[in-house]
């Protein structure tokens, strides 16, 4: 990419150039121009119609574990280009420690997702929630929630912050749920997001219509969304408003996703005293969170809460700290913070330190001057870590105002109830932390606070050693917050999956919800064939494989033997005077355990065959008591199969039920078993 070159954008199966000069994109470091930006020519509705058209229906085909692999494909693909996207990362003023922190933070949100949608979900085209609602008394009208993928276009807006995980963690959830995505960064590093587009497109690994990228205005973007669209925002309150309330978006209830402005703290707990463990994390947390990319993460500490009587010492460590940091150009290595994006961004942020210095005072740093390494401090967008003190928490300044860049904000309370009534001040926060070791206090201050934050950290000595920090978003876990922050989720694992797709309610009869989810449920038929279901190859079995085996009287002896030889001797399988009294037996018992291991001994086929392993049980219930002398049945029966791709065996699920000669079911669960595909050349 050339210091001159305009960003393509990538939209309906071609790059398109814009025919005009657009704006200049500069280096934050240098102020030498990188690119210039410009959607002139562009046809959104033709792209989102592309999406819809031809990106959807090729997702659609492919499996969540087919879509799992692709995700890791391009993950060890992008892997391979980390030294390229570091190098242009550094001119968006970051360190290498920030470029690692957005690079590979984003590859490991693909990775993660890869790896959760093989473990976690089916390797089918539909997803069945939650389990079966049985909805007449006969068992023939049920009821279940499937999901399937939105049929339009995952539109997402993002923040110049984080020009690589940004996008990233926004598509990898899109993907795996079968929905196309279109990207539209922010100007100002946009450059960095279109190389790593242009790597993933190149690559090839992506079915076509998949992924689009728009560089430049939006424009009448969202004028041709339908109800089958869906938004994603990253940025400022003010603009997630104007989005939100788009006529198209509320008249079509087009799924709106924000993640804005957040003024987030870090609360220390009393029993913090200088010299604990938990006082200097709490130091070394904060100065982090004011340096890393310059303070410009919507997640960073803008408000550290601390005992009020604890305020003088918190702010001297804090100031000396501060004063170890070194500011200029991100390619030195002693460098340790780097550049706002722009000189735009520089002069917001000077703006909103001084609204904040109203209610305090600047207690590290200068605003308008710093002492800057290997750069000029005018030409790049430089400025001096800020840390400022209010002692009375009570104005509105440290509460409202955000200074998105290396500043933060000390503030005193009184008590508990006192630092949680400060925390809610924000009006909805993305992430908080409490840094104490007083389980008491924790408690006390994150269920408090719970309601008003989407994520809280709790850090002491205890998990520093593994913590990945108070503003590290993490794919597991939902990204998100009330109120002034959006009040939209990302991430969450499938919870993020979830949310680009659509879950509908299916009334039937047993047999067709089973032919309808590919997994069978009670009152679908049964299949007993000639060749034992543990003889079959998985492309041989089918749902409703069934076999009956028993029946097998269960004597006082087993029994017997049985508590000898495992050591559970509990009285109501040994003592009959005592099992009398049980109100739940009112007699001796066979144990839980015997009764399945018993099953297990009449379903079985024990020659080698195409069974591998089983591994676990599910959902195991004992229904009613096993007594000597009775006659136990067992019928397994196929429920799901699970091809694994890339492997020469799959998952199977058996519903297992276990029931006496009465008919009464005594035991039921799900066995979990691996079995082989058929070999290459070899017949059915």
């Amino acid at each position: 990419m050339g210091t001159t070159a305009p960003l393509r954008s990538y939209v309906s199966g071609a790059w398109q150039a814009p025919p005009d000069e657009g704006v200049p994109l500069l280096d934050a470091v240098t102020g030498e121009q990188v690119a210039r930006l410009s959607a002139t020519g562009v046809d959104r509705a033709a792209a989102l119609e592309y999406g819809r058209r031809v990106g959807g229906p090729a997702l659609r085909e492919l499996t969540f574990h087919q879509r799992a692999l692709l995700l890791k494909q391009l993950a060890a693909h992008l892997r391979g280009h980390r030294e390229e996207l570091y190098a242009l990362s550094a001119r968006t003023g970051a360190t290498l420690a920030d470029s690692k922190i957005d690079v590979d933070g984003g590859l490991g949100v693909l990775f993660s997702y890869a790896s959760k949608g093989r473990r976690e979900l089916p390797n089918d085209t539909v997803l069945v929630d939650g389990d079966v609602e049985p909805l007449g008394k006969g068992g023939t009208f049920v009821g279940r929630h499937l999901c399937t993928p939105l049929r339009g276009v995952a539109v997402q807006i993002n923040a110049f912050n984080f020009p690589v995980w940004g996008p990233l963690e926004k598509f990898a959830p899109a993907f795996l749920a079968g929905m196309p995505s279109l990207v539209k960064p922010a100007p100002q590093t946009a450059y960095l997001t279109a190389r790593l587009i242009e790597l993933i497109i190149e690559s090839r690994i992506l079915p076509e219509g998949t992924l689009q990228l728009l560089c430049g205005e939006p424009g009448d973007l969202l004028d041709h969304l339908t109800e089958q669209d869906l938004v994603a925002f990253t940025g400022s309150a003010a603009t997630a408003r104007l989005l939100r309330t788009h006529p198209v978006i509320t008249g079509r209830a087009v799924r709106f996703n924000a993640e804005a402005d957040s003024l987030n703290c870090s609360i220390l707990g009393p029993d913090a005293t200088p010299g604990t463990a938990e006082f200097d994390l709490f130091v070394k947390q904060l100065v982090s969170e004011m340096t890393v990319k310059a303070g410009q993460k919507c997640t960073a500490i803008r408000r550290a809460l601390v005992p009020a009587d604890r305020i003088d010492e918190v702010a001297e460590a804090v100031r000396e700290r501060l004063g170890r940091v070194t500011v200029g150009n991100p390619a030195n290595p002693d460098v340790r913070m780097g550049a706002l994006a722009t000189l735009e961004q520089r002069e917001e942020v000077r703006r909103g330190v001084k609204a904040l210095a109203d209610a305090g005072r600047i207690i590290f740093g200068d605003p308008e001057h710093v002492e800057v390494v290997d750069a000029d401090a005018e030409r790049g967008a430089f400025l001096s870590p800020l840390l400022l003190r209010a002692d009375d928490p009570e104005r509105a300044e440290p509460h409202e105002v955000e200074a998105f860049g290396p500043v933060s904000t000390l503030l005193p309370y009184r008590d508990a109830d006192h630092a949680v009534e400060l925390a809610a001040r924000g009006r909805g926060s993305l992430a908080g932390s409490v840094v104490s070791a007083d389980p008491g206090f924790v408690r006390h201050v994150v269920l408090g606070a719970a309601s008003s934050h989407g994520r809280l950290l709790v850090l002491n000595a205890e998990d520093a050693g593994e913590s990945t920090g108070h503003g590290s978003p993490l794919p597991m876990l939902v990204h998100g917050g009330p109120g002034r922050a959006g009040g939209g989720e990302e991430l969450g694992g499938i919870r993020g999956v979830l949310h680009h797709m659509q879950r509908t309610a299916v009334q039937a009869g047993p047999s067709m919800l089973s032919a309808l989810t590919g997994r069978w449920v009670p009152g679908a038929p049964r299949t007993e064939t000639d060749v034992h279901p543990f003889r079959k190859y998985l492309e041989d079995l089918r749902v409703g494989d069934t076999v009956v085996a028993g029946p097998r009287v269960v004597s006082l002896e087993d029994i017997e033997h049985f508590a000898e030889f495992t050591g559970d001797t509990f009285y109501a399988h040994m003592d009959e005077e005592a099992a009398r009294r049980n109100p739940f037996f009112g007699g001796r018992v066979a144990h839980g355990y015997l009764v399945v291991s018993f099953a297990a001994g009449l379903f079985v086929s024990p020659e080698p065959g195409p069974v591998l392993a089983n591994y676990g049980l599910e959902n195991l219930r004992f229904l009613a008591p096993t007594f000597p002398g009775d006659e136990l049945t067992v019928t397994l029966t196929a429920k799901q199969i699970t091809p694994r791709e890339g492997a020469d065996y799959g998952e199977v699920r058996w519903d297992t039920e276990v029931a006496r000669q009465d008919g009464v079911v005594v035991a039921r669960y799900d066995v979990l078993t691996l079995v082989a595909k058929r070999p290459e050349g070899k017949e059915a």
